[in-house]
Order: C-alpha cells, then sequence, then structure tokens
C-alpha cells in the first residue's frame, strides 16, 4: 500500500499545468491573450524576433501629410483624395482609414465603389463613377521624403500620389533592445514600405538588419530563412499583409488594437492593450514559467524516487509516506502558482530609454 502512494506520479502530473496557466492568466491581466499552454511554452523557445513597422513599431494611426495631383491629371487635391478614399474606403488596411478619414476631415463626399479587390502588400482596385482606380505601392523614385507614398492611377494612367506618416511607439526601442537581450541578437525589421521609410524607423528603434518592400510572400520568405538557419522565430505583426509570416514563425504575436482580424486569429497571441512592451515581458514570462516546470520535474522526480527507495530497502511507515506524497504535490502546485505574482510580470517588462 505504502509503495503504490509513493509511487503515484501526482507530482509529476501537477509540474507542468500550473506555471503555464500562471503565466497565462498573468499575462492575461496585463493585456496579453496567449491562446493555449502550448503557445505560451513556444513563445519561451524563441532566439530570434522579427518585427513588422507600421502598426508594430509605429502607432498604426498615420495620417495624411501630402496629396499630389500630377500635372496633366485635371484633378486639384481634393479631388485626387477623394478619389482614392473612394476606392479605399472598403478597405480594412490602415493606410486605407487614414486615407478616408483624410477625406472625412474635409468634407469631401466618396462616390459609390462597385468591383472592389484588395491584394494584401500591394493595394487595392474598385470602379469608382465608370473609372477602375488603383491606389497601392508606389516606385521607389516617389517614396523618397521619409513617409509612405501610394500612387492612384485612374484607368491605368497615373494622376498622383498621397504620403501618409505615422508616430513611433513610444516604448519601441526599448522593446526592441529588451528583444535583442533576449534573443542575443537584434531583431530584423520586414516591411513593406520603402527602404527611406523602414531606415528612419530602424534608425530610432536601433535596429541594423533591414528588409523593406516586402510582399506578404517576401515576410514568410524572409522568416523561413532564419528558421532555416537553426533560429526559432517570433514574428510580431498586426495586418492582413502579416498574417502568413505570423503563421510560418515559430511563435506569432498580434498588436490587438489595430490588428486585422485575421491576423488576430493567425497568432499565438494577441497584445490587447496595444503595449510592445508587453512583448519582451510575456516572452521572459514564459521563460520564467519553463524554467518553473523543470524546477517541478526535478522536484516531484527526486521525491518519489526517495520515497519509493526509502520503501524499498527499508520500512516507509504510511503516514509518512502518505506526507511525502502529498507534501510533493503541494509543493510543485505552490511552485507554479509563484508566476501569479505582479512581479512575475514587472520582471520582465522593458526600461524606457
Amino acid at each position: 500500500m505504502t509503495f503504490m502512494i509513493v509511487a503515484s506520479p501526482c507530482a509529476v502530473v501537477l509540474a507542468t499545468m500550473p506555471p503555464l496557466l500562471s503565466a497565462i492568466a498573468n499575462a492575461g491581466r496585463h493585456g496579453v491573450l496567449v491562446k493555449s499552454a502550448v503557445a505560451m511554452e513556444r513563445l519561451g523557445e524563441i532566439d530570434a524576433a522579427a518585427l513588422d513597422k507600421t502598426g508594430t513599431l509605429t502607432e498604426g494611426t498615420p495620417e495624411v501629410t501630402a496629396v499630389r495631383p500630377l500635372p496633366g491629371s485635371g484633378l486639384d487635391e481634393d479631388a485626387l483624395l477623394a478619389l482614392a478614399a473612394a476606392a479605399e474606403h472598403p478597405s480594412e488596411h490602415p493606410l486605407a482609414r487614414a486615407v478616408v478619414a483624410a477625406a472625412h476631415a474635409r468634407g469631401l463626399p466618396l462616390a459609390p465603389v462597385t468591383d472592389f479587390t484588395a491584394v494584401p502588400g500591394r493595394g487595392v482596385t474598385a470602379a469608382v463613377e465608370g473609372a477602375v482606380v488603383t491606389v497601392g505601392r508606389a516606385e521607389a523614385a516617389e517614396a523618397a521624403d521619409g513617409g509612405t507614398v501610394v500612387r492612384v492611377t485612374r484607368d491605368g494612367t497615373p494622376v498622383g500620389t498621397l504620403t501618409l506618416t505615422d508616430r513611433l511607439r513610444h516604448d519601441a526601442p526599448a522593446a526592441a533592445s529588451a528583444l535583442a537581450s533576449l534573443t542575443g541578437t537584434a531583431p530584423v525589421l520586414l516591411t513593406g514600405d520603402n527602404a527611406h521609410t523602414a531606415a528612419r524607423v530602424a534608425t530610432a528603434t536601433g535596429l541594423t538588419d533591414i528588409r523593406s518592400g516586402l510582399l506578404p510572400e517576401d515576410k514568410v520568405n524572409a522568416v523561413r530563412d532564419l528558421q532555416a538557419a537553426g533560429r526559432k522565430v517570433l514574428f510580431v505583426g498586426d495586418g492582413v499583409n502579416d498574417a502568413p509570416a505570423l503563421a510560418a514563425a515559430h511563435a506569432g504575436i498580434a498588436m490587438g488594437r489595430a490588428g486585422s482580424d485575421l491576423a488576430l486569429e493567425t497568432a499565438d497571441a494577441v497584445v490587447v492593450r496595444d503595449e510592445l512592451a508587453a512583448v519582451p515581458a510575456v516572452v521572459r514570462l514564459s521563460r520564467t514559467a519553463r524554467r518553473l516546470v523543470l524546477q517541478n520535474l526535478v522536484i516531484a522526480g527526486t521525491a518519489i524516487t526517495g520515497l519509493v527507495l526509502w520503501d524499498l530497502l527499508g520500512h516507509l511507515p504510511l503516514p509518512l509516506g502518505v506526507a511525502g506524497h502529498e507534501g510533493s504535490t503541494v509543493l510543485v502546485g505552490l511552485n507554479g502558482l509563484r508566476l501569479l505574482r505582479e512581479s512575475a510580470w514587472r520582471s520582465g517588462q522593458p526600461q524606457h530609454r
């Protein structure tokens, strides 16, 4: 009877879930929804990070700062903006919302659209007042002023460009630095924006590995290249364009406030409070949870082995065997519950520079 009690693996069974579930609960209190214990564990395994720009390093609320009709287009600034906003109106992309908001701010009426098509990473096409209007990626020569530049075409003819700018998150430099400390290498910037804008953001956040002008499939390839080199990659993004990379990465985190439904569904975790500093914090919390799991396994294994050997080689009284078995089970449970403490989260937060 004593042997059956002390050999029961109750402590081993409890070694894993309390730390992981406590970490999930703690992260949830601080605005990070981790979808499963498996996802929490994977976050602690990463040794490289890749970051999107718009909505991740930046606030995701761009504003139109310049409207430039091309000579001969027959459009003034208001007409060009209204044309672009009409085509962009059905889109959920942050840049599209910014264009529509700019048109509304000027009190411009938007024409109805038909045949709307959005191509991730390239732009949108729609029929506006009998003309096929496309709003999408500008050529490099048009994108040299540090903002995000989109080209507007009507029936295949360029009619102007719009420039949009977005503010850098106040915690982006500290978060990038914290991720570099956690992984041992600086995060990679993956963006569909032009090289000049990407370089400006990278300089402000201390990033050196910049990959710009990427389509969604290019981001996936970049993540897979890192993983082919033996890295376990964390990708952080927010948009429809980021969903394939979120799925391809070892672990994915979506920024929730401006995130698209597809990105939120694909990611392993969602930052609901929209604080980039939560990303390194939840990675560090996951690593702590993994460490406590190992501690618990050692405690449980040592207790069971010791009690079993005592019973086999000597005489272990039943009350003492029960106390040792239950005590080790309670101990590993309480050890895992340590991650519910506020200090477990605060220890992973980066310090703002």
